[in-house]
């Protein structure tokens, strides 16, 4: 038996679970290898924008299979919402067993607060995200709706979603520009606010730095992706640090026997159990 590492908190995002440019096997791999009393979903885990029937091969669904095991195991699953899955952001609030779905989320980790979010909010304007986020305690769920609002509209007039993938394919500098302009947004508020930690996703560039102005400063976190980098973040001994696949060692981890018998219906069980929660509630 395999000895798995204990950590306080894991942090995975932009899974993409779905697509073709998602590496389940290798997510599956590290979550085989650690045993988190936290796991945060940090959003775009199910890519529900190019969510087809006729492609979620086994070790997709290994991956959400693995983590409902975690939950059942007493694993604390926090599951944030960003745009590729913001299907989900309507069942904002929702608890199943250990499960919970929310858009935002601040954790006490040793004495300081960490304030979670994916960050796809930020994309409308870096310009004016900023002071739409100061609108109280509901300014971030402003910008939450102001994003879907966004992207129904472009639907409607048949046009594309937003992605952020446009954005960086315009060109190397503005994609600097747009990373540089995300982060320092992004600290500044969380200064702001009084966090201790942000930590978030979306861009797919992992980082961890001490970010500091005028009013205080705060630690920068993103943990990546699934698609590219293979990295997640990861919280002991009252430190963080980016745990990257290809880099960090991991002995060979069995695929537990039960994610063999994996078939298609149970990909639909996953996606429906919110549903079906819901209308339970109703």
């Amino acid at each position: 038996m395999k000895i798995k590492r204990k950590i306080e908190v894991a942090v995975i995002s932009d899974v993409h679970l779905g697509t073709f440019g998602c590496h389940a096997k290798h997510l599956v791999t590290y979550l085989n290898s650690i045993e988190p009393k936290k796991l945060v979903l940090n959003g775009d885990i199910i890519d529900i924008w190019q969510f087809s029937k006729r492609y979620f091969p086994k070790p997709h669904l290994k991956v959400i299979k693995k983590i409902m095991t975690m939950a059942s195991d007493g694993v604390e699953v926090i599951y944030i919402t960003g745009n590729h899955d913001e299907m989900l952001r309507k069942f904002s609030g929702t608890t199943i067993g250990n499960i919970s779905i929310v858009n935002k989320a601040v954790l006490d980790l040793d004495g300081k607060k960490a304030w979670f979010f994916h960050g796809d909010v930020f994309d409308i304007s870096i310009q004016n995200a900023k002071w739409l986020a100061k609108l109280g305690g509901y300014g971030y769920d402003l910008l939450t709706l102001l994003n879907r609002l966004v992207n129904w509209y472009l639907e409607k007039r048949g046009k594309e979603r937003y992605s952020l993938s446009k954005r960086v394919k315009n060109g190397v500098k503005g994609a600097v520009k747009y990373i540089n302009d995300y982060e320092k947004v992004i600290s500044d508020l969380a200064i702001e606010n009084g966090y201790d930690y942000v930590v978030c996703g979306h861009i797919h560039q992992p980082k961890m730095e001490y970010v500091e102005n005028k009013h205080g400063k705060t630690m920068y976190l993103n943990s990546g992706d699934w698609v590219e980098n293979f990295t997640a973040l990861e919280y002991q001994f009252k430190r963080w640090k980016i745990y990257n696949y290809n880099k960090d060692k991991l002995a060979p981890f069995v695929t537990d026997e039960d994610f063999e018998k994996l078939e298609t219906q149970d990909l639909i069980a996953a996606l429906t159990i919110i549903e079906q929660h819901e209308k339970k509630s109703n």
